[in-house]
């Protein structure tokens, strides 16, 4: 399999291109050129392409003749770039390719989300202040996934709470909406976020699906975790 990494060079990027070289993938990454350094210890092991993760002749190049591209929507800036990289992606990626893209909690497919009072004070918080001082725009990846989410492709959204670093706990289980008591813990280790973003490649049940992630031993996952629409199989 040949797949694309939007986003190579972040911490969640760095992962996925982990997990997809011990699985035998040919990897293909796209990062800011200023970023490229961070990718080093894989040099030779996969290809990098050097832009912005919305410059469309980039990501052009980048997901031409990939199987699979998985995407880092993140909202920099106050330009669009989330829902940049998300039409880039979505425009130019190979017809049958899979297409899973990663956000956060805050994303609601249906409006059936329920969110605990903290998270709702974080974003009626940092919203505005992201946009006033023109480090982040919340609202450009709720456009971003809009997008995603309207497509006939063969898409998955994978949208993660809060994270940790740490050693792998093995896949994370999921629900398809924030409230489900198996999310309760809302936290998931990094390197696990991006093991279910390359599992999801190869998963048909999780194909136009907004799963909402929790690390597999948390305390609400261990306490409510059952049936296979919540947890992927385990992997060694």
């Amino acid at each position: 399999m040949k797949v694309c990494i939007i986003g190579a060079s972040g911490k969640l990027g760095q992962y996925m291109v982990e997990h997809a070289l011990a699985r035998g993938y040919e990897v293909v990454g796209v990062c800011r050129p200023e970023s490229v350094g961070k990718l080093d210890r894989f040099a030779g092991r996969m290809t990098v392409l050097p832009g912005r993760t919305d410059d469309r002749d980039v990501v052009a190049k980048a997901v031409r003749g990939c199987d699979g591209v998985l995407t880092v929507l993140v909202p920099w800036g106050v330009n669009d770039y989330a829902s940049g990289t998300a039409k880039a992606v979505l425009d130019h990626a190979e017809p049958d390719a899979r297409l899973v893209f990663s956000c956060g909690w805050h994303i609601t497919r249906d409006g059936k989300d329920r969110y605990a009072w903290p998270l709702r004070l974080l974003l009626a918080l940092f919203g505005p202040i992201g946009r006033l001082f023109r480090f982040a725009d919340l609202d450009d990846q709720v456009r971003a996934t809009n997008l995603v989410f309207a497509s006939d492709r063969r898409w998955t959204v994978v949208r993660g709470s809060d994270l940790e670093e740490g050693e792998s706990q093995g896949l994370p289980v999921w629900s398809q909406h924030v409230g489900d008591p198996v999310l309760a813990s809302n936290l998931t280790r990094r390197i696990d976020f991006a093991l279910f973003m390359v599992e999801a490649l190869t998963d048909d049940r999780l194909v136009q699906e907004a799963p909402a992630i929790v690390g597999r031993e948390t305390t609400s996952a261990r306490a409510h975790a059952s049936g296979a629409a919540r947890a992927l199989p385990a992997t060694s």
